[in-house]
Formats: structure tokens, C-alpha cells, sequence
């Protein structure tokens, strides 16, 4: 990466056109380095109460990575919607690689260095998700809901493991579409470091925002 851009990352935001993007926080570091990538940029616009979101995709070429810099206080539902586009675009070219991944970016408050988490496996819906799936939905007070339980974060390893002594379960995670964009990189950190791989569950890919 150039000079500029990671001086823009130390400070937690990226400039382009005279408009700036905070990045989202965590405190940890997924992926280190993308080579061979285009910026996307999602600026946060307000028009009287209500929020936009500004997108830059110019500069994204179908066939490297893409690197999606969204505004950390944007509402989850308003940046999925224009992920899914621009998802689509990329799926449909007839220059994509099969080896250009998408990633969104976010400085790691710890070290204070930009870092990627990888989401081109990722499906989108938003919508409630059927009853053929065991859902754990992340709100946006940072509490876990399950059923009709809701409960802190830190207790959700707790009851998956609970979980693994009955039947094997097809889990997919949803997200308040309220939440801003910087608690769902958080989450989606959180959820990566769960224990459930080698517990006799399958993870589905879909992500449900509602």
C-alpha cells in the first residue's frame, strides 16, 4: 500500500474528493494486507433527519479485490443494500477473477493499522429468516437474542455449547438492521472467534438483516 493511504488508515478515516469516511473500530487484526485492489467508498450523507449513504465505486475493477471503506456510523440496512448491489455487479462481470475477494476495512484500535475482514462468501437478505434455521440475532444494544431469551455476548459461547448436547442444528446470524456499521464489524469479529466449528452444527453463509 502507498504512503497516503496508510497515513489515512492512522487515522482512522480515508479521504477522497475533499470527503472523509471514518472507519469502524476493533481490536483485533483478521487480515494484515490486500494486494491488487480497488477502493469503494461509503460516505455518511444526512438530508434534514434522515440519513444517506454516498457510494464511490469508480475506481473498483471487476477483476482485483475490493476493498469496501464504509462510514462507521451508517446504518447496517441503508450500507447492506448497496453491498448487494455492487455484490451483484461484480458476480456478473465478464472480467471478475475467481481469486478477487471482497473485504470491508477497519483500523484496529490496539495497534492503530488498518485491517480487512473478508466477506465474499457472504449472502445477504433483508429479511426475517425462515423456520428451517436455528437463528441467533445480534440487536443493536449489543445483546444476543435466541428465542425468547436475550443476553449478553459474552454468554453466547456458554449456550452454544449447551446447545451441541441435543440435536445437530443449521445456525445463521442476523442483525438488527439499526445497528451502525461499526457494531456489526465488531460482531462479526466476535462471532469468528466463537467456538462452533468443531461442534456438530452448520453454519449458514446467509446473513439476515431486519
Amino acid at each position: 500500500m502507498n504512503k497516503l493511504v496508510v497515513l489515512g488508515c492512522l487515522w482512522a478515516l480515508y479521504s477522497c474528493q475533499n470527503k472523509e469516511v471514518l472507519l469502524p473500530k476493533a481490536s483485533e487484526t483478521i487480515v494484515a494486507d490486500v494486494q491488487d485492489h480497488s477502493p469503494i467508498y461509503f460516505f455518511f450523507k444526512t438530508n434534514e433527519e434522515d440519513t444517506l449513504v454516498d457510494v464511490n465505486r469508480k475506481n473498483a475493477i471487476s477483476s482485483t479485490n475490493w476493498l469496501f471503506n464504509i462510514d462507521k456510523r451508517l446504518p447496517l440496512r441503508k450500507v447492506i443494500l448497496e453491498v448487494k448491489k455492487l455484490q451483484l455487479k461484480k458476480e456478473s462481470s465478464m472480467h471478475k477473477s475467481e481469486q478477487a475477494e471482497n473485504y470491508f476495512t477497519y483500523t484496529n484500535s490496539q495497534t492503530k493499522s488498518m485491517a480487512f475482514l473478508p466477506f465474499s462468501t457472504i449472502k445477504y437478505k433483508v429479511e426475517v429468516p425462515d423456520l428451517n434455521v436455528f437463528q441467533i440475532y445480534f440487536d443493536r444494544n449489543d445483546l444476543v437474542r435466541i428465542q425468547d431469551e436475550a443476553f449478553s455476548k459474552n454468554d453466547l459461547q456458554n449456550f452454544i455449547g449447551e446447545l451441541s448436547k441435543g440435536q445437530q442444528r443449521r445456525i445463521v446470524f442476523s442483525f438488527d438492521k439499526k445497528m451502525a456499521f461499526e457494531q456489526y464489524i465488531q460482531d462479526k469479529i466476535f462471532i469468528r472467534n466463537l467456538n462452533i466449528k468443531s461442534l456438530p452444527h452448520k453454519v449458514i453463509t446467509t446473513e439476515y438483516i431486519y
